[in-house]
């Protein structure tokens, strides 16, 4: 049958909602679409000829395999054709024992275990989905399907024994495997490189129903409808996800990823609470940081000449010009900041121990628990499967696509590559490190020089802010370049490694795509936290970088307040970017289709035209979404001592986040194919390996980032005799205890400081201690 001569002349029915072939009985499944080559304004013959010889030979297999296709030119573009694909009940039948697909065997009679928050029904009901508008789903026993046992089944009705993410499961897992071309005893199969080549422009199921309003069709379920009114429509936001619901029409790999996403936000309420009361306690105190206020006081601070923290340019300064800096310092290095420290140790691990706990829960109810016994192998690895090998254990002979040595081999690549990017990323941090050595000197040379601190701009705008700031914004940038490289790069890397389960293939991408994102994300504030300003030598005698740069130090008080600059801003662009990709650019993508057939707006479309239109999801489905918020994870969780406020804003962003996906799934993509998912794969490792090393970091943090250990060091021993003049427990005098003496005429000769500068000779300069005891 060639069915591009077949193409279906009769006018569309006006049931923009059908989801029926022309004679209203079987189901569509699936939809490709092509462009006729014959209605090409340029018609190159040859390549032409090759595309369709490819794709006739592909659907006649696909006929031999027993789907039945029915092609449709478009309404509104007549170069395009609709081929629609319907699996009858045997196909079905027979790839569902093939790919292991449980089904209902009986209704489940077992009374489900009342909860300890029955008794509070009354007041969460606000919250609860309306169980009359999506009714709760029937609860089956279930078993992997047999033909041989069909009658153990629950079979009520053959049309809807398979749903229909089933059953467009099952159509894709044979398009995914049919071929279209043999050259050389090499098999090409595939609808995914029939559609990455062009020969397809589109393969995808149907949505159900339009998501503003309810199909005409009486027995259309009306999913997406529901799903958008209850799940993705803003006046929701405060509800409950309807996540069987959402497991149902999507698949378990989505549900799933809302089940994480749902659950971590519940949880980062708590954390946000703790994190804005810590807050608010240094906000409150801010008047009786006592360490402040000698910064700030011209009788103190005023007097205080500091060295030069540059050759050359840098002028002696006074310690008051850092008023502003040190006053909000107050807001983030308090007690609060320690004590919310500590919590959020134990936040991160509690959040992941009952995570596994509602994991397992939903493993349960889904019946996911025996899913990695039923995985297939992904049809790229089984074309590559030619070494034959005999098993240790069966002692049968199986097919492999490489030998020992060539996995190997394979394996050393892939690490080499990922290896040589990651050294990558850190020669861009070497590279900002440099442009802040550089930098800081320029702005030392041209901010004013108001020694008393009392001029405008040099109130905010200090020369340390100032490097802070811009090489913030410039590392984001390389951030976000590196990042979009590298998401190509990795693909590659994981395609060539060849896993062998779809399971197997994004647990590798995983594990590859974080610890680039990784090194990408976190190396500055790493930099900034734990290595700028720790090996900076002392007046006279400066450590220099490569030789040439003199390594830059932190404020009086520390660097923990450019760490807080850098989060913000790599936290907030990061956001600010992600929302644009993710809800801008399908829209205006959307806008602009809309823009190009509105010739024929005055035409009633069918279903799989208005899908068509929409925006494809991508072959790696909800990665980058996870990838996304394993990122804020770590933001929230490695440097949260410096930001206490960090979890309000991750809060905020996920309450957004879990809507706007909706929305975005709903009504600016086409259906993603249904997939099955136990778990959350490698995210749950990487989240807790997140954890171990937030402990560490946090703790580091205060121990010699922050000046609180000083801060209490003093308090306790050295602002009272033996060590010091005051008769009780006080913070005076602190900010001179924490400053050493340099004698001027110490400089060396060979420094390249110049000591003399416009405000006269001073014959000592202050300068910070490493260890303020």
């Amino acid at each position: 049958m060639k069915i591009d001569e077949k193409v279906a002349k009769e006018e569309f029915n006006g049931k923009s909602d059908s989801l029926f072939f022309n004679d209203g009985q079987r189901r569509i499944d699936f939809v490709l679409v092509y462009e006729d080559e014959s209605r090409k304004e340029t018609n190159k013959k040859g390549s032409n000829e090759k595309q369709r010889r490819k794709r006739r030979a592909y659907e006649s297999n696909l006929i031999c395999d027993g789907l039945q296709l029915e092609a449709t030119r478009s309404i509104l573009d007549d170069k395009l054709v609709f081929v629609k694909v319907h699996a009858p009940w045997e196909v079905l039948c027979t790839y569902a024992e093939i790919m292991h697909i449980k089904l209902p065997l009986k209704p489940n009679d077992l009374k489900t275990r009342s909860s300890a928050f029955d008794n509070f029904n009354w007041f969460t009901k606000v919250l609860q989905v309306d169980e009359s508008i999506i009714k709760p789903e029937q609860e089956f026993f279930t078993a992997p399907f047999e033909k041989n046992r069909m009658n153990d089944f629950y079979i009520q009705d053959r049309d809807t024994f398979f749903n229909p993410a089933t059953r467009s499961r099952i159509v894709y897992f044979i398009l995914s495997r049919i071929k279209y071309q043999v050259r050389d005893n090499v098999k090409k199969f595939g609808i995914n490189k029939l559609v990455s080549s062009g020969i397809y422009k589109a393969a995808f199921p149907l949505h159900d129903c339009n998501f503003s309003s309810p199909s005409e069709d009486l027995s259309c379920p009306n999913e997406r409808y529901l799903l958008y009114r209850e799940w993705a429509h803003p006046r929701s936001i405060y509800k409950k996800q309807p996540l069987d619901l959402i497991r149902k029409y999507y698949g378990e790999k989505i549900g799933i990823y809302f089940a994480w996403l749902g659950y971590y936000t519940q949880m980062l309420l708590l954390a946000a609470v703790v994190g804005v009361a810590c807050f608010l306690y240094g906000y409150f105190n801010q008047n009786n940081c006592t360490w402040s206020k000698e910064v700030c006081d011209p009788d103190i601070g005023g007097k205080i000449i500091m060295c030069p923290q540059c050759d050359k340019l840098c002028p002696f300064w006074k310690l008051n010009i850092t008023c502003e800096s040190s006053k909000k310092l107050c807001l983030f290095d308090s007690f609060g900041t320690l004590v919310f420290a500590v919590f959020m140790g134990v936040w991160v691990t509690l959040f992941l121990e009952f995570w596994k706990r509602r994991q397992a829960e939903l493993e349960y109810e889904w019946d996911t628990v025996e899913l990695q016994q039923e995985e297939q192998p992904r049809p790229e690895y089984e074309a590559r499967c030619t070494h034959v090998v005999i098993n240790e254990i069966t002692q049968e002979e199986e097919r492999i696509p490489f030998t020992t040595w060539g996995k190997c081999i394979r394996i050393t690549l892939c690490a080499s590559a990922v290896f040589f990017w990651i050294l990558l990323i850190v020669a861009s941090v070497i590279g900002i490190i440099v442009y802040r050595l550089s930098v800081f000197i320029v702005f030392s040379a041209k901010l004013p020089k108001n020694l008393n601190g009392t001029d405008p701009i040099q109130k905010y705008l200090t020369p340390q802010m100032a490097t802070s700031i811009t090489a913030s914004l410039i590392s984001f940038i390389i951030i976000m370049i590196l990042n979009t490289i590298y998401e190509k790069v990795a693909i590659m890397i994981t395609n060539f490694e060849l896993p062998r389960t779809q399971t197997d293939y994004e647990n590798s991408l995983t594990m590859k795509m974080f610890l680039f994102q990784f090194v990408n994300y976190y190396s500055s504030c790493f930099y900034i936290a734990f290595f700028k300003g720790k090996f900076v030598g002392y007046p006279g005698d400066p450590v220099y970088w490569l030789g040439k740069y003199r390594n830059e130090e932190c404020d009086p008080g520390g660097c923990l307040l450019e760490l807080t600059t850098q989060l913000i801003i790599i936290m907030g662009g990061k956001a600010i970017w992600n929302n644009i990709q993710e809800v801008l650019l399908p829209w205006v993508m959307n806008l602009i289709g809309r823009c190009r057939t509105v010739s024929g707006a005055e035409k009633k479309t069918p279903r799989w035209e208005q899908d068509y239109h929409l925006q494809p999801m991508g072959k790696l489905g909800l990665f980058y979404e996870y990838l996304e918020m394993i990122i804020q994870f770590g933001f929230v969780t490695l440097f949260v001592a410096s930001f206490p406020l960090a979890p309000l804003l991750a809060l905020v962003n996920n309450i957004l986040e879990i809507r706007v996906d909706a929305w975005k799934l709903t009504t600016q993509y086409r259906r993603m194919v249904p997939e099955k998912a136990q778990d959350i794969g490698a995210w749950q490792p990487i989240m807790q390996g997140i954890a171990i090393m937030a402990v560490v970091t946090n703790a580091m943090i205060i121990a010699f980032t922050s000046d609180m250990i000083p801060r209490l060091v003093y308090y306790w021993s050295f602002s009272v005799p033996p060590y010091g003049d005051h008769p009780h427990y006080t913070m005076e005098g602190y900010i001179n205890n924490t400053l050493s003496y340099f004698n001027v005429a110490d400089f060396k000769s060979k420094s390249k400081e110049n000591p003399y500068t416009e405000l006269g000779d001073y014959t000592t300069c202050r300068q910070v201690l490493l260890i303020s005891v």
